[in-house]
């Protein structure tokens, strides 16, 4: 007789605890869920309160511009559309708030720009002792271009006049509604001469611009004083006080900083919380955070771009010449001495510039400065920079694989998107440039005697760069 097998049927208790099982697991995952959304806010939600409380302050108080205008620009965008903002025009500040809290406050102090409120009272940040020369109250439109705004007549022969106002007119087209490249400005000098000149709707010569990242290149221009007038040396160990002999920071030099390739580990990433952003939107001494970064590669390695490098020239710079010179150096050795009158270098709580990020001016005013290094560093009669500080400035160091970068500017090199290709294939070898955050940009092409300036709000790659410096040069006559 055949024996059937018995079949296995679960007893009632093994299938209860199968049913806990799956239970308490997916609650331990649904807890580290909700514990990794707290924490991404944690960090987050201060960086959004902050750049939109920075940001707003500026645009209103520096630049001149409406509370609606920068809101419906500047932050109408997620995630700073999860923020709120108090404008106080009475003490010229600006509160923002993700969702009540992450709280930030900017303020605004006359000549001095905005700073946020990190680390130190806000009663002790307004009341430091910061004196700044005043600007010249001559009327600049009597005085000719360069040192003032009075334009010649006439046109140079070299160029083709219809020709390059059609490439200017199309860096403000529009063309798909579904990407903004919102060109706000397009100055063009040619041999020095002011040739073209166009503004966006709400903008004109006096309107002053943020140029984000462009700070780097002016505190680039900077040290290179100091170095002009023996005061830094480009091959000895950086002056950082926190890099004592026997710390492997005290390696790093003055040019590696220039070059990024000091090595120290900073990550530059604004999709969220990272180095830059957590120096830039929750420190009070934006100097002494760079500084504290430990060391990843052994100092001229490798290349890192990244803001803390600058901000440490800016320490730098305060080191040597001491609290009263340093705040009033910008505008006496560089700014006065160019013409650019406009020009506000923000600082944080600590009354450091914030040399990685912070500076406004009027595009006019960022072609005078275009202008100087297009004159390798001289101003008429003025030797404002070291005579070799251009050539050395547009030199990639050995470990920057890409060939990109140098005292702070930009080369041309090769591309990231797609990796090993010219970044500019159109536009002469000779090229370099200033560059901030959102395509704000100083391109110096001497080959061809240009200086560029194009000032925006593109947060895509929607403007081809390459073929609107390639436009602009068509205009020259063979």
């Amino acid at each position: 007789m055949l024996k059937t097998r018995a079949r296995y049927v679960p007893s009632k208790n093994k299938s209860m605890q199968l049913k806990k099982l799956i239970f308490r697991s997916t609650m331990i995952l649904l807890l580290l869920g909700i514990a990794y959304i707290v924490f991404y806010c944690w960090r987050s939600f201060p960086i959004v309160a902050g750049f939109g409380a920075k940001d707003l302050c500026s645009c209103i108080f520096v630049a001149g511009r409406s509370e609606a205008d920068v809101k419906a620009q500047e932050l109408a965008d997620f995630p700073f559309t999860l923020a709120n903002y108090e404008v106080n025009v009475q003490d010229s500040s600006v509160v923002g708030r993700v969702w009540g809290v992450a709280r930030r406050k900017a303020i605004f102090r006359k000549g001095i720009g905005c700073t946020l409120v990190n680390d130190l009272t806000e009663s002790s940040i307004r009341q430091q002792a910061i004196q700044i020369p005043s600007v010249p109250t001559t009327n600049t439109d009597s005085i000719p271009w360069p040192n003032g705004d009075l334009l010649p007549d006439s046109f140079p022969a070299a160029l083709d006049k219809e020709t390059l106002n059609a490439a200017v007119d199309a860096a403000f087209a529009e063309p798909d509604s579904t990407k903004k490249r919102r060109t706000r400005a397009v100055v063009v000098l040619y041999d020095g001469q002011l040739v073209a000149e166009k503004y966006a709707k709400g903008y004109d010569r006096h309107s002053p611009l943020h140029g984000w990242s462009m700070a780097k290149s002016f505190i680039g221009a900077m040290i290179g004083i100091l170095v002009k007038e023996n005061k830094l040396n480009l091959n000895s160990p950086a002056p950082v006080a926190a890099w004592k002999i026997g710390d492997p920071r005290h390696a790093i030099t003055l040019e590696q900083l220039l070059q990024q390739t000091s090595g120290l580990d900073f990550v530059e990433d604004y999709g969220g919380f990272s180095d830059v952003t957590n120096m830039l939107f929750n420190k009070g001494d934006m100097v002494a955070y760079a500084e504290g970064r430990p060391l990843k590669h052994p100092p001229g390695t490798y290349f890192n771009y990244g803001g803390g490098n600058s901000n440490i020239l800016s320490g730098i710079l305060r080191s040597i010449l001491g609290d009263e010179e340093y705040h009033s150096f910008p505008f006496t050795q560089l700014f006065g001495k160019i013409g650019m009158h406009s020009a506000v270098l923000e600082r944080d709580a600590a009354g450091n510039y914030v040399a990685s990020s912070y500076i406004f001016a009027t595009a006019r005013d960022y072609a005078r400065f275009g202008l100087l290094y297009y004159n390798n560093g001289k101003w008429k009669d003025d030797q404002i920079l070291p005579r070799d500080w251009v050539a050395r400035t547009r030199i990639p160091p050995a470990s920057n694989q890409l060939h990109d970068y140098g005292y702070q500017f930009w080369t041309k090199g090769l591309d990231h998107h797609p990796p090993h290709e010219p970044n500019f294939p159109d536009v002469p070898d000779d090229l370099y440039y200033a560059d901030g955050y959102a395509y704000q940009e100083i391109y110096i092409i001497p080959s061809k005697k240009l200086v560029v300036v194009r000032l925006a709000l593109t947060l895509d790659r929607s403007f081809d760069e390459n073929k609107f410096l390639k436009d602009v040069i068509s205009s020259i006559k063979k």
